[in-house]
């Protein structure tokens, strides 16, 4: 039996679905090795112990796997972003792709899956267009912007991202400069004082927009002239347009980053960018795709999946923005898109009315409620949060029985449940594919196309 604290020899077999290791002892029991990749053989210090698994982390590697590379971040094994930088890129792609068929066939019940390749990215690194940097207080008690370590809250102090938009190491280390200049306090999560308590930004990859916002505990922030001062004169000697500087106002005693109400303090309260030849309007509380690169790729098969001749009615549900309704518009005959979130439907108005589409229009409210009032649909896009799709919606699109489905989802998990349930209840898996939309991270997004069983498609 282990023991914690106890140091054992372990190799690793696989990869668990948060990307850790695994590996058994001599008597079969299953421990989980953070940061220790199949192939590794590894001197694994026991941190916790249950009646049939335990929990380690890696005392000593002993022998490297083959598949083993050295990080591009010099603090990626403090981090808690990129959890499989020292993963080769192409075994990153069959974990993920791995992981959305165990979960398909798993929690969904559904053997053989019609998989196809996951979708690669032609760059893992600089590709996140949104970062959300906390700002922690050194042991000096000084400012320091970084991201938070594995499993804490504990800020490890880091401009320079891989992942990110190469513009942020800049901004970051304006902005830190800035709070230590003006003697202007980070937020203490223990303590609860302080004034900034992350630095968030969104970039136009096409556009070369910036837009900087500020998540504080208060109402106004002391010397912004100077602030803005600085990030334009930074963000400009880079080649890109500072476009919106804001500070979002949180202050209450939560985990959740964005408060409900943005102060502008220059600019407009958005920036503007291009998926494809559509232009998005899109403000510090938009929910937009951050890798701009693959989610075109990932739109692209929506539109194949979609099978659009230009004569069909579409849902789109969950729609946020309107960004894949738009994206879809001009294939189809007309389209609705339903969302919860009222600022978002602003948006996707807007968003319509400056690309001069017509055909698209958009609602406030729950998907299940609004679908009595449209009418009936011959296509439903799907793209829910991680939770995935209620289920009281489930039940709204097999009444409505559109021809096909095109499900997209960021968590193979739910994916798989609600697959379980709509095969259940008279639809047909067609087609999985994954896309790595959040290369050197654990996370997926994956397209699915269903259609009414015994329909031809």
């Amino acid at each position: 039996m282990l023991t914690k604290n106890q140091e054992i020899e372990l190799n690793i077999l696989t990869l668990g679905s948060e990307g850790e290791g695994i590996g058994k002892t001599e008597d079969g029991m299953t421990v989980f090795v953070a940061d220790a990749l199949p192939g590794d053989k590894v001197l694994a210090h026991i941190v916790k112990v249950k009646k049939t698994y335990a929990y380690a982390i890696i005392a000593k590697v002993l022998a490297p796997s083959s598949f083993r590379v050295t990080p591009m971040c010099s603090v990626a094994a403090k981090c808690g972003g990129c959890n499989l930088q020292h993963l080769d890129y192409k075994k990153q792609l069959e974990f993920k792709a791995r992981k959305v068929l165990d979960c398909i066939e798993r929690i969904g019940g559904i053997k053989n899956p019609p998989m196809e390749e996951i979708v690669g990215a032609d760059d893992a690194f600089y590709y996140r267009n949104k970062a959300q940097f906390p700002v922690g207080r050194n042991k000096e008690g000084r400012a320091a912007i970084g991201f938070y370590r594995k499993h804490s809250h504990d800020v490890v102090a880091n401009t320079n991202c891989g992942i990110q938009a190469k513009i942020n190491e800049k901004i970051m280390n304006a902005v830190e400069k800035f709070l230590n200049e003006y003697k202007i306090k980070a937020y203490d999560e223990t303590l609860k004082e302080g004034l900034v308590r992350h630095v968030f930004t969104r970039v136009g990859y096409v556009t070369k927009e910036v837009m900087v916002c500020l998540v504080i505990n208060g109402d106004s922030i002391k010397h912004s002239e100077e602030l803005v001062s600085t990030l334009n004169e930074v963000i400009e000697k880079e080649g890109y347009v500072l476009k919106s500087v804001s500070l979002n106002i949180n202050k209450k005693d939560t985990n959740v980053i964005m408060g409900e109400k943005c102060v502008p303090l220059y600019g407009d309260l958005y920036i503007e960018d291009y998926i494809g030849d559509i232009k998005y309007r899109i403000s510090p509380l938009s929910f937009y795709q951050v890798n701009p690169t693959q989610t075109k790729k990932l739109y692209d098969l929506a539109k194949e999946y979609a099978g659009l001749s230009g004569n069909e009615v579409l849902w789109d549900l969950y729609c946020g923005i309107g960004t894949i309704s738009l994206y879809l518009s001009k294939s189809a005959k007309k389209v609705y898109g339903v969302e919860i979130v009222p600022e978002a439907i602003a948006d996707a108005k807007e968003n319509a009315k400056i690309n001069g589409i017509e055909n698209a229009e958009f609602f406030v409210g729950a998907s299940e409620d609004v679908a009595d009032s449209l009418p009936k649909p011959d296509v439903i896009v799907v793209d829910p949060p991680r939770k995935g799709c209620d289920e009281k919606l489930l039940n709204t699109i097999i009444s409505v029985a559109p021809k096909r489905l095109v499900y997209v989802s960021c968590d193979p998990a739910t994916l798989g449940r609600d697959l379980k349930f709509l095969c259940a209840n008279g639809y047909e898996l067609k087609k999985v594919r994954p896309v790595d939309q959040f290369p050197n991270t654990v996370h997926v997004e994956t397209l699915v196309l269903m259609s009414r069983a015994g329909s031809r498609l």
